[in-house]
Formats: structure tokens, C-alpha cells, sequence
């Protein structure tokens, strides 16, 4: 145990800079612990089943914190790179084996099945560290963004609310009114987008999006949030088709959002002479919204991946909406809030006819 403890240690003091603020217990932290674990696992019979399973990566599990898991914790707060943290792993191997090859050259009996077990082990081991290690950096990252986008709220407001009294001012000139026409209309997008993100954090973290459904006229809905993106986009034509009154239960500013999202998606990735078609009806499983945009035909191996986030699915030919003008979760939280409301969204490609979102609510 010495021996192989001082390898890692003299090979852990050579990463920097975490370890030059380590002392000798905090450098084998955890080593002591893992090395405990693959011994023990080499002194245990295994059944052929045993050993299949355990090479698929389905040995057994247990609800606490497995001492690479930990070790993996301790690392990434130490300042390790995920690379570092393997580095680790490969020095713990060559010791031993190294160790177990000159036992061997003495004349002692070394059975090869033993160091397969070993370097399955200490495989076991890595992937543990690595998983933890990853999923702790993602949560950490995801906590980044939330903050993010709550610290923004605050300022992007106090620039929104004096871009709307500007606007409504008598006094000063026209020019001036149309600058800060343009400063409350892109406060609004980003507004969106800050939304967008943190919605996202939020279902990363674990929360989930929370949803308050209320009996409420969903035609009125959709006609409020169809006006809205005529005002904002002028130049493009969107047709509404449907009842408008319907009621049913569901989360207003939820629903709201997924409509925005996902025909703002067909604004900007439909063909920008060809109308936007939203239609809402009232049929026996439920109420149905389409949104059907004009467009070229979506490889299929893109669509299946429309509703992922972070996914952008930008024309080429697309120089009013870049690809980097969205942060490409809006479809993803569309899909989260129908989730929610326990209904199902769906997207179709096909030549000639566009690009199609069907969501389905169900009636309460």
C-alpha cells in the first residue's frame, strides 16, 4: 500500500497548481479507500455471470457515494482538469503493474486472470470519477447561466422602462422617439432570451418548469400572441384559423411562450415570402395547434434533434436571422411546458409542404 501511495503522491505533487496549495493527506485523499475496494474485489470469487456483467459496467450499485465519486468531488474543488484527474488513474496503473511485474520476475506466482480484474477495476473506478466529475461541472455551469439571467432582469428593465417613457414623451424630437422605439423593442428580445435561459437552467437543475393551469379562453391566446408577432415582424404575413373563443385549462403565460417560441421558430427558418399558418381546433383528444411555415425540406436526421436544446437549425442563406441570433433552447422549452400540461408536441418536413408543429393539449 506504501509504495503504491507514494507513487501517486510523488505524481500528483507535479500537477500544477492544485497541488501546490495540497498537503501529503489531501494528495492521497482518497487512493488509500480505492485501492482498499480493488483488493477487496480481487479477493472475492466471481461466478462467469459476475464477470460479464461487471465488463458491461452493471456490477453492483449502492445509494452512497463510492470513494471515486468522492475523490472526483475532491479534485474538480482542488482545481483539476478532468485530463489531470485520469492522469491520476494512469499513474495508479503503471504503479501497480509495474510493482506486480517485478514481483513476477522474483518467482512469484502471478495469475493474469487477477490483473484483468485489476484494470477492470480500476476502470470501474475512472468512469465513476469521470461521471461525478462531469456532472458536477454541468450543474455548476447551469448554475452560472440562472445567475446569469437573474443578475440581468434588474438592469435590462431600468433600459426598458426608460426606453418607454422616452416613447411616450411630447417634448423632444422624432428621431429620438424612434431610438428608443428600437432600444424598448430589442430590450423585449432580450427579455425573451434571458427567459429562454433561465427556463433552461431551471430544468437542468432538477426543478422542472412549474405550470399553473387556470380555466381560460385559449383562442383569445393565440389571437393576442399571433398580434403581437405581426407587430413585431411587419414584413411577414401569419394567418390564424380556428375558434376565437375556446376554453380549457391550461397556463396562460406557459402557452403563450410555447406559441412564441415555435412560430417565432417558423419566422425565422420558413421561406420569408410564404405565409405562417396557425391553425386551433377543438377535436376529441384534445385542442390542436399547427404551425405550418413554408420552407425547404428538414433533413431528418435534424429533426429528430429539433427539440433538443442548443440545437440551431439556421438557413444558409439566412442574413436577417444568423444562426448565432438565438440561443436555439426556445423549441426545447416549448417542449418542457407541453410536457407539463401532460401533451405532446410534434414537428413534420415534407416537400412541398413545409415545415409542421402540432401540439396537442388535453382536455382537463
Amino acid at each position: 500500500m506504501e509504495v503504491i501511495l507514494q507513487a501517486w503522491e510523488e505524481f500528483a505533487r507535479t500537477i500544477e497548481p492544485p497541488a501546490l496549495t495540497m498537503d501529503d493527506v489531501e494528495l492521497r485523499d482518497h487512493a488509500r479507500q480505492m485501492l482498499q475496494v480493488i483488493a477487496a474485489d480481487l479477493q472475492t470469487p466471481q461466478s462467469d455471470h459476475q464477470q460479464v456483467e461487471k465488463s458491461k459496467g452493471n456490477g453492483p450499485r449502492t445509494s452512497r457515494d463510492t470513494a471515486a465519486e468522492v475523490h472526483a468531488e475532491a479534485r474538480l474543488q482542488s482545481g483539476y482538469t478532468v485530463e489531470q484527474l485520469v492522469s491520476e488513474y494512469r499513474a495508479v496503473r503503471s504503479s501497480v503493474l509495474g510493482l506486480w511485474a517485478a514481483s513476477a520476475k522474483t518467482g512469484m506466482i502471478s495469475d493474469m486472470g487477477d490483473v484483468t480484474r485489476f484494470n477492470e477495476a480500476v476502470d470501474q473506478a475512472l468512469a465513476e470519477s469521470v461521471a461525478r466529475y462531469a456532472k458536477m461541472v454541468k450543474r455548476s455551469q447551469n448554475m452560472f447561466l440562472a445567475i446569469l439571467g437573474h443578475d440581468l432582469r434588474n438592469p435590462l428593465g431600468t433600459v426598458i422602462t426608460g426606453a418607454s417613457v422616452i416613447t411616450r414623451a411630447i417634448d423632444i424630437p422624432s428621431k429620438y422617439i424612434v431610438v428608443a422605439t428600437r432600444i424598448f423593442n430589442s430590450g423585449q428580445r432580450m427579455t425573451k432570451l434571458i427567459n429562454d435561459l433561465i427556463d433552461f437552467t431551471r430544468t437542468h437543475l432538477g426543478a422542472g418548469l412549474p405550470v399553473r393551469p387556470k380555466h381560460a379562453d385559449i383562442g383569445q391566446l393565440c389571437t393576442n400572441v399571433v398580434d403581437e408577432l405581426r407587430t413585431f415582424h411587419p414584413e411577414r404575413v401569419i394567418r390564424l384559423s380556428g375558434p376565437h373563443t375556446l376554453y380549457t385549462r391550461f397556463d396562460s403565460d406557459r402557452i403563450a411562450q410555447v406559441l412564441s417560441n415555435v412560430i417565432g421558430n417558423a419566422i425565422q427558418y420558413g421561406a420569408a415570402d410564404g405565409p405562417v399558418v396557425v391553425t386551433l381546433a377543438d377535436e376529441d383528444d384534445g385542442i390542436v395547434i399547427t404551425v405550418n411555415n413554408p420552407g425547404p425540406l428538414i433533413d431528418a436526421r435534424k429533426l429528430v434533434s429539433i427539440f433538443e436544446p442548443l440545437v440551431r437549425l439556421a438557413r444558409e442563406d439566412a442574413e436577417e436571422y444568423p444562426a448565432h441570433g438565438s440561443l436555439g433552447i426556445g423549441l426545447f422549452i416549448a417542449r418542457e411546458i407541453i410536457h407539463a400540461h401532460h401533451g405532446s408536441i410534434e414537428v413534420e418536413s415534407a416537400e412541398g409542404a413545409g415545415t409542421t408543429f402540432t401540439v396537442k393539449l388535453p382536455h382537463p
